[in-house]
């Protein structure tokens, strides 16, 4: 025989069992970005390990304008971009929470041969305080994943091909976390400086 307390257990579970199976679906539906990165809807859906190997949730720059660049030790164009990367951050890191997320690359030239350790005790020349990532690859089947979907955003193509070309190319992310802006190697930091100021 059912009794009334038989009857509010049974229902008092109800919860726990749909809670669970939302745990479960949830879980099987989770984004994975290295075989999903192309249905990403922003950047914040991403994460990469930091150069101390922390592997970081990048929806900590949700709200904010940031600058992604591949960069490189080695490079003719390296002094250029880390004093001006580096003066930017100093300009509007403060005060309009721009945030420079700089990913070591060894692809072009191997102009980034170094460890993490070795990457760190080098940009200290030019009082690095921006963000840095550990070394990853920017093309090819084992580019990062959020260089992948950069690169396939209609604002994040580049000219002729996709491919990055070079040391420092450099991508603007707006505070949605889309791309809306795509820079050369060659094009200076300063001079990203009218776009950045219309995306504050």
């Amino acid at each position: 025989m059912c009794t009334k307390t038989d009857n509010l257990s049974a229902i008092m579970r109800f919860p726990v069992i749909f809670t669970a199976l939302f745990a479960v679906f949830t879980f099987a539906e989770a984004f994975d970005q290295t075989k999903d990165w192309a249905s990403a809807q922003s950047m914040y859906e991403f994460h990469a390990n930091d150069i101390y190997g922390k592997d970081v949730s990048l929806d900590k720059y949700k709200d904010h304008v940031a600058i992604v660049v591949n960069v490189a030790s080695q490079c003719g164009l390296t002094e250029t971009n880390y004093k001006q990367l580096q003066g930017l951050y100093e300009k509007y890191g403060e005060s309009k929470g721009l945030r420079i997320l700089a990913f070591p690359c060894n692809q072009f030239a191997s102009q980034e041969p170094g460890t993490s350790e070795e990457i760190l005790a080098f940009v200290k020349k030019y009082d690095v305080t921006f963000d840095m990532f550990e070394k990853i690859d920017v093309n090819g089947d084992n580019a990062h994943p959020l260089y992948k979907w950069m690169k396939s955003q209609p604002d994040g193509a580049g000219v002729l091909i996709d491919a990055i070309k070079w040391n420092f190319t450099k991508f603007i992310i707006d505070k949605n976390g889309k791309v809306v802006a795509r820079f050369a190697p060659t094009t200076e930091p300063n001079s990203m400086e009218e776009t950045l100021l219309k995306l504050f």
